[in-house]
């Protein structure tokens, strides 16, 4: 993976004196959407993963610069090309004291891959792992993966005695609405555990006393609560109700520095905004369009992409606050991202694609969209939706809260979607998980990318990144992968609008990690 400049992954805010860990304390902080499960393998989405974070552990984790390090494994080695051996941690309690142990991460992985998991690709389904000892596991593969542990830091290890006990080895997914007691109840050996859960109302964390590693916060208790409004979330961090708050949306970043007692902490993220379609079903869900799916049509994607004035979204919704994107990974993620270019913004070349295709009225298609997940993420959907009109396209835009979103796009509600907007920040911070999750061929039931929601397949893109999976060479390596963006970028397999930036609000005396995958760790957080 490239090396990824330390000033670029985390940024460190400090205001006041610096706080004393003697000094017992709450943090309070919000998030504009909600926390619903606590269940570590119902939703792969980076907010619910690093709520977590701070309760749950896996066998690595990534520090305040995103470098990976041991943690429920004190180290592990590559015995054989094909076998990984993972020395446990000894002395590791989980919350409710049970000793953590192999039997438990052998059982975590075999939950991963149960029915309604949303993490399946975090362990491939062809990897056995075997138990040599009570603190020894082997991870054997059928070909050699130099990344195998690249997205583990969020693959938490859950207490195999405490979820069959409480009959919760059934994940409870996205999409169900009858919570099982893990979604409800969370027993993992990280900083901090779960006291109290409404879900999407509040939830009340404490400190782990009995921790196995040095906590560097002086965080006592942390109190979270989503605040979908903008105002109001906006205005609690102002008036001193909260100590954190994120994100601060773009045309109040002023607002909040030009206050007294309150920061705005900015950054790049990771995560790449971008646009999806149904390229699968013969006909679309949700438009006038029958018989027939103009998607499949590259002409019809093109036209859609070209139609799109993303300089004008990073000016007017973004207020300069993000980067339009010419490959659905962060530049800071691959060396040759120099190389790709965006199609360039141009509405008549898009109405003539469109006449060309056989679509020179237009045609009506329904638009799903989050309006609590990533930045301005509804402005961004009415925005693209008025630029296609001027193709004639009329876009039905569905906003919804992202619980719904996430049920009705994901694979546990069926795929139902025609056109939508998601983001994703590669967990692995490397292009072979992009390919595995978004960009390679699946059925209907998900299998192969599970995250591809449209269904988009080219059988020449799961070749390569078989091949990219096992090269050691990174040049050889890079080759592959700009191969693949070429096939892609070609083939309109989804439209990327841009790399969205961090914006945090802080009050003064508090100290903490900005990371650039937008994960908030209690852990590295002090209040004075």
């Amino acid at each position: 993976m490239n090396t990824i400049k330390r000033g670029l992954l985390t940024a460190v805010f400090a205001v006041g004196l610096t706080a004393s860990a003697a000094h017992a304390t709450t943090l309070k902080y919000a998030f504009q959407g909600t926390l619903n499960q606590l269940d570590p393998y119902s939703l792969n989405e980076t907010f619910t993963l690093s709520a977590l974070g701070n309760v749950y552990e896996g066998l690595t984790r990534r520090n305040e610069n995103l470098e990976i390090e041991p943690s429920l494994a004190e180290s592990w080695e590559v015995v054989e090309p094909t076998r990984w051996r993972f020395h446990l941690r000894h002395g590791v309690k989980f919350h409710n004291g049970n000793d953590f142990t192999a039997e438990d991460v052998a059982f975590s992985v075999m939950r991963l891959h149960g029915e309604g998991s949303d993490l399946k690709t975090r362990v491939g389904t062809d990897v056995k792992v075997e138990i040599v000892d009570d603190y020894t596991v082997d991870f054997v593969l059928p070909d050699a993966n130099p990344i195998l542990n690249y997205e583990w830091d969020t693959f938490y290890i859950m207490d195999k005695e405490w979820t069959e006990a409480n009959d919760a080895v059934a994940i409870t997914s996205a999409s169900d609405t009858t919570a099982n007691y893990a979604a409800l109840h969370a027993n993992g050996t990280g900083p901090f555990k779960v006291v109290s859960h409404e879900p999407g109302v509040k939830t009340v964390y404490e400190k782990n006393e009995a921790w196995w590693d040095e906590s560097h916060s002086n965080l006592d208790r942390v109190e979270f609560t989503p605040i979908g409004s903008d105002a109001t979330r906006v205005a609690a961090l102002l008036s001193g109700e909260l100590d954190m708050a994120y994100p601060i949306p773009v045309q109040d970043i002023k607002r909040v520095e030009q206050n007294a007692t309150t920061s705005v902490m900015t950054g790049p993220e990771l995560r790449t905004i971008f646009l999806g379609m149904d390229q699968m079903r013969d006909e679309l869900l949700h438009s006038d369009v029958k018989g027939k799916n103009p998607f499949k049509d590259v002409r019809v994607r093109k036209a859609f992409y070209q139609a799109i004035d993303m300089e004008g979204i990073k000016r007017k919704i973004m207020r300069n606050l993000s980067e339009p994107a010419a490959l659905m990974i962060s530049p800071f993620l691959f060396s040759r991202s120099a190389e790709f270019e965006r199609y360039p913004y141009d509405p008549e070349a898009a109405k003539a694609l469109m006449a060309d295709a056989g679509y020179g009225d237009g045609f009506s298609v329904g638009m799903d969209c989050p309006n609590d997940r990533y930045v301005n993420d509804e402005q961004i959907c009415q925005a693209v939706a008025s630029m296609l009109a001027r193709i004639g396209v009329k876009i039905d835009l569905n906003a919804q809260p992202k619980a719904k979103y996430f049920a009705k796009v994901l694979a546990s509600g069926g795929y139902d979607t025609s056109f939508y907007l998601l983001g994703w920040t590669p967990s692995s911070f490397d292009s072979w998980n992009i390919f595995s999750n978004i960009e390679g061929c699946r059925d209907e039931q998900g299998n192969g990318a599970p995250f591809n929601l449209g269904g988009y397949c080219n059988p020449k893109v799961d070749e390569l990144s078989k091949q990219i999976l096992k090269e050691n060479d990174q040049t050889k390596r890079d080759d592959l992968i700009a191969q693949v963006y070429t096939i892609t970028h070609e083939d309109v397999s989804h439209i990327p609008l841009h790399q969205q930036g961090l914006a945090w609000g802080v009050a003064q005396g508090i100290e903490l990690a900005q990371r650039a995958d937008n994960q908030f760790l209690f852990r590295f957080v002090t209040k004075n």
